[in-house]
């Protein structure tokens, strides 16, 4: 009876068939569907960086100008204090001589007849007398001359003091903005850590454990080569076991490894470039200038350790340091003497590293383009006598230090 009531076999295999027909369907449509968030998820990031990007860079106009008033305020302040350091020091010379100069404007032939003396020396006397006299006057007019200097820069700085508070408003709010865009960016990563990211993380403290720079690069290097290889043996591990999705995760994390700075910055002038890192032909021009400031040592310049090997600049009180190239942060925490570190792989086989942050906004791992900021400057208060914080740049193509100025888009 049960089998008068089954249906014919051709049925139902037409069933089974339409069956499968709409889960491959659905699952095709949710692939689609998968592919699409994920393309409009990447448009949205390279949204959100590029208009990072166009922050900072506005950002770096008003900061601009912050560091062109802070530095008229320290060189005004710096010539009033030389004015005031000569008006003591001449005080300070003509204090003994004001009992005689007073003596003598008020009793001048008593105080000449007061010791009897030959008539040559009294003669000598006032040849003496003379020519200090001259002196006095020349300091008294040098001592004019300075306070007329003091107060002029007196001046000067108190005219320029509202408009050096009105750029850090200026730059306040620009900054803020910023801040929030970042603060934003860093809720969405956070969402999305990556297996490469991680593995990039752990070379960057085994990087922080080093002793010099050169060794931190090779750290990083070394680590790179090994979470590499083991993302290598997953992925053949995982084939044989037919495990094609960890198969698929395993090859993705292995090319991040192997790439850490995608296309870079600076992968064309890796295979063109000198190995002076001197740019041949048309190579040159790979870099744009990290902060807005005034360059204070240049690649090969006297410093304490010997020439230079990397540049160095002053900047406007809090300002914003962006990545000279594009590139992955491969390290971003705390090194050594230099205080807050980063360096970024920027391709070819060439590094930045800077140093002198307050403050980073990077973590190791993330991708970054050129222009996109890093972190912060130390604040510090122009005209107040105090050691202005600097940053270091410094260029290095494998592992070595090479001169950046020839990279750069515009000077420093």
């Amino acid at each position: 009876m049960a089998a008068l009531c089954a249906p014919p076999p051709d049925e139902a295999t037409q069933r089974a068939l339409r069956d499968a027909e709409r889960t491959r369907a659905a699952d095709v449509a949710a692939r689609k569907e998968a592919v699409a968030r994920a393309v409009q998820a990447t448009i949205e990031e390279h949204r959100l960086v590029a208009e990072r990007i166009a922050t900072a860079a506005r950002l770096r106009a008003l900061e601009q100008t912050t560091d062109t008033i802070a530095e008229r305020i320290e060189n005004l302040a710096a010539r009033r204090r030389a004015a005031e350091t000569r008006l003591r020091a001449r005080a300070a010379a003509m204090r003994p001589l004001l009992p005689v100069i007073e003596r003598l404007s008020l009793y001048p032939a008593e105080t000449l007849l007061a010791v009897p003396a030959p008539p040559e020396t009294a003669m000598r006397a006032l040849i003496v007398l003379r020519s200090l006299s001259q002196r006095l006057e020349q300091d008294a007019v040098a001592l004019r001359r300075d306070q007329t200097d003091i107060d002029a820069a007196a001046r000067d700085l108190a005219a320029e003091s509202p408009r050096l508070t009105t750029a850090l408003a200026a730059q306040a709010t620009q900054a803020a903005a910023l801040d929030r865009q970042l603060a934003a960016a860093r809720a969405l990563r956070d969402q999305a850590e990556t297996d490469a990211e991680a593995a990039e993380r752990r070379a960057s403290a085994d990087a922080a454990r080093a002793d010099t720079l050169r060794a931190a690069l090779a750290a990083l290097e070394a680590r790179r080569r090994a979470e590499e290889a083991r993302a290598r043996e997953d992925a053949i591990r995982a084939e044989r076991d037919k495990k094609q999705a960890e198969a698929e995760s395993a090859r993705r994390r292995e090319a991040a490894l192997a790439h850490p700075a995608g296309p870079g910055t600076m992968a064309a002038a890796g295979a063109n470039g000198s190995p002076s890192g001197r740019p041949i032909g048309n190579t040159g021009g790979h870099l744009i200038a990290p902060v807005a400031g005034t360059l204070i040592r240049g690649w090969g310049d006297a410093s304490e350790a010997g020439p230079a090997t990397g540049l160095s600049y002053h900047a406007p009180p809090r300002a914003r340091v962006v990545s000279p190239c594009g590139g992955r942060a491969v390290f971003a925490d705390t090194f050594r003497s230099f205080g807050l570190l980063t360096i970024i792989d920027c391709g070819g086989g060439f590094h930045a590293v800077l140093a002198g942050f307050e403050r980073l906004d990077i973590k190791a791992g993330r991708p970054v383009q050129a222009g996109e900021p890093l972190g912060t400057m130390p604040d510090w208060e122009p005209g107040g006598g105090g050691k202005r914080p600097s940053l270091y740049v410094e260029l290095r193509r494998d592992g070595q230090p090479v001169n950046p100025t020839p990279w750069l888009k515009h000077g420093l």
